[in-house]
């Protein structure tokens, strides 16, 4: 199932429910997925994952004030 996210920018949410995000997923095997940031290289152990996102548009943020 993870293989066909290979290439995508995608969010990686974990067990303990931080996550990782703006980055590529490169390579997935059994145990463990390659994924990459601008400042780092992770090797994620699939059992540390709880759910992985693919970040198709970015979201545009509500308005704060009072404009007219």
């Amino acid at each position: 199932m993870l293989e066909a996210l290979q290439g995508k920018k995608v969010t990686i949410y974990f067990l303990d429910c931080s996550n990782e995000s703006k980055g590529v997923l490169e390579a997935v095997s059994d145990k463990f997925v390659k994924y990459r940031t601008d400042y780092q290289e992770l090797y994620i152990p699939i059992t540390s994952i709880r759910s992985v996102d693919v970040d198709t548009k970015e979201r545009q943020r509500a308005r704060v004030g009072f404009g007219q």
